[in-house]
């Protein structure tokens, strides 16, 4: 579970209704009416990979060479939305993809990815972007202690998915682009289950884009700065997760949080957080039942801690990172700081919904469902 990818774990559900969000959301009457026709790409790429050792534990299945393939459909944006111009018209997408491990103890994995694609350098021969997506998978052989002990990277069927990578779409003819990419392919279930060391796939990537239109109309590259700018706001929020102890314990144990944040809107694309919160592991309850002596006092297992935190807009959906410390503790059984990143969506001005990642030094803790009301 020690791996940089884990940090990104992010939930499908909320990712997914960016599609929708991409065309029409936040965006006054005018500029929605003025748009321009949003055109269409599918795709269709091969994909080699090899299996990164992250771990000692993984290393006796890193021989083999996994491969996959993916079709994908995407759609660019014109500018319905202000957040459209701000960030150079990206695309938004999902891609289905498919992976052979070449390895019986992994077997295969099916994943669906919405994902976000970022122009670096574009003109209308070429496009050089970077990809973000975030999903769910299915591996058809996860751990089992009895049938299939040599798979250490995941132990549940049902996995969250990461995809980032480098793509360069070179127009071959007005609508066929050849798609040449470099990124990297990350599966694992958070630590809902145990074993959970994940697994990693450095990756390239060769395919055809067939293009609706290109190069795409775009308009209101340069929409008003928001309203919101230097405005002051307030978050309450309460999570819940589950997790897993040991591969010998088989419970799941809740995991609750209650979160206070003051905010501020500073430019287009960010908000600054700084807020407080309470935790209550019961996990951690479990483990002291098994090793405190009787008639010992046990320590408190709550925790409480202090955060800062980034939030990155598109629209109603935010990417959020946080770095929190814990102010009260009893029970050591963690580093004193924390990490989370997740994704937040805003159903309404008042209501967002949001799944996270916490995480401590690298290693997934909780996935975390999180409701809430901005104030």
């Amino acid at each position: 579970m020690r791996t940089y990818s884990n940090r990104w774990i992010l939930g499908s559900v909320i990712f997914f209704l960016s599609g929708a969000e991409a065309q029409g959301q936040v965006a006054d009457s005018t500029s929605a009416q003025l748009a321009p026709r949003a055109p269409f790409v599918v795709g269709a790429y091969a994909q080699g990979s090899i299996i990164m050792a992250h771990t000692y534990a993984i290393r006796h299945l890193v021989a083999s060479h996994p491969t996959g393939f993916e079709v994908n459909l995407q759609q660019q944006t014109t500018g319905a939305a202000p957040w459209h111009g701000w960030y150079k018209f990206p695309k938004i997408g999902l891609a289905l993809t498919y992976y052979d491990f070449h390895n019986p103890a992994l077997g295969y994995a099916f994943s669906a990815s919405p994902y976000i694609s970022k122009s670096i350098s574009r003109n209308a021969k070429h496009d050089l972007s970077f990809r973000l997506g975030a999903g769910l998978a299915f591996l058809t052989n996860p751990y089992n202690q009895e049938t299939n002990h040599k798979n250490t990277i995941a132990s549940s069927a049902l996995n969250a998915t990461l995809q980032f990578r480098f793509e360069y779409d070179y127009a071959l003819t007005p609508h066929l682009g050849l798609l040449v990419g470099a990124g990297l392919n990350h599966y694992s279930n958070g630590a809902t289950t145990k074993p959970n060391f994940g697994v990693n796939l450095p990756s390239v990537v060769l395919g055809l884009n067939y293009h609706q239109q290109r190069p795409a109309p775009r308009t209101n590259a340069n929409a008003p700065l928001p309203a919101e700018i230097g405005h002051t706001f307030f978050n309450v929020s309460t999570s819940v997760g589950f997790k897993q102890r040991t591969e010998g314990d088989k419970q799941k144990y809740l995991v609750n949080s209650l979160t206070v944040a003051v905010g501020r809107r500073m430019n287009r694309k960010s908000n600054l957080l700084l807020g407080l919160e309470g935790f209550n592991d019961r996990s951690l309850k479990a483990t002291l039942n098994d090793t405190t002596r009787a008639g010992l006092a046990q320590p408190d297992v709550k925790k409480a801690g202090i955060f800062v935190g980034h939030e990155l807009l598109f629209g109603r959906l935010v990417f959020d990172s946080h770095l929190g410390f814990y102010l009260y503790a009893p029970y050591k059984s963690s580093t004193p700081y924390y990490e989370r990143l997740g994704l937040k969506y805003h159903f309404t001005n008042l209501l967002f919904g949001a799944v996270d990642l916490k995480i401590h030094r690298g290693a997934a803790d909780v996935i975390e469902f999180k409701i809430g009301a901005r104030l």
